[in-house]
């Protein structure tokens, strides 16, 4: 939602059976309950080959938990927590493993992004633990420690955070060093309160 309302942001869901455009600046991949089963599902839409190509010219991605581990070259479930047992081969776009765990980690957090230590906060809601070679670039520090991590040209990034973008300073700083627009950006927390306020 605030991706949304931000003025210079056009935000497209792309649907199942459609390709992803060929002319966006940055691809988001969501959460998932079911990670494995979810990347099956990614790529019998033919969204892995857009991706590649998609990072080929030059384009942007970020995922956001589940969406974060698919990025990584494999993701193991050998007990079947989120659904049949096994190792599935990830998008391979960030150097980095992702084993599930029967432990749920939930958690709000806070932290930094950036050179600019610019302030971020959100929650934790998954299973699994992620390591390597990319990881060593975190996309944020938290309190806890780093969290995420970013490919070696910067253009692929991903995090166990929700809830970033409800951020102003975040949202601002992370758009800006993708594409600056020019145009105002919306103060999304006055935004909320003054609808609580009418309801």
């Amino acid at each position: 939602d605030p991706l949304a309302a931000e003025p210079g942001v056009d935000l497209q869901i792309v649907a199942p059976g459609a390709a992803i455009p060929g002319d966006l600046d940055l691809v988001i991949i969501p959460g998932s309950k079911s990670t494995r089963a979810d990347l099956e599902f990614l790529r019998k839409q033919g969204w892995d080959v857009d991706l590649r190509t998609h990072v080929r010219r030059g384009g942007r991605v970020f995922g956001i938990c589940g969406g974060y581990q698919m990025l990584g070259r494999t993701i193991t479930d050998s007990s079947g927590i989120e659904g049949e047992p096994g190792t599935s081969d990830g998008l391979a776009l960030l150097d980095i493993e992702t084993t599930m765990a029967a432990r749920k980690k939930l958690v709000q957090v806070a932290g930094t992004y950036g050179a600019e230590t610019i302030p971020v906060s959100g929650y934790e809601m998954h299973m699994g633990v992620t390591t390597g070679t990319d990881t060593a670039r975190p996309f944020v520090t938290l309190q806890q420690g780093p969290d995420g991590a970013t490919s070696a040209d910067g253009h692929v990034m991903g995090c166990y955070i929700h809830g970033l973008f409800a951020g102003d300073a975040f949202r601002r700083s992370f758009l800006n060093k993708i594409r600056d627009t020019g145009a105002p950006s919306i103060a999304w927390e006055e935004t909320v309160d003054d609808a609580l306020d009418g309801l």
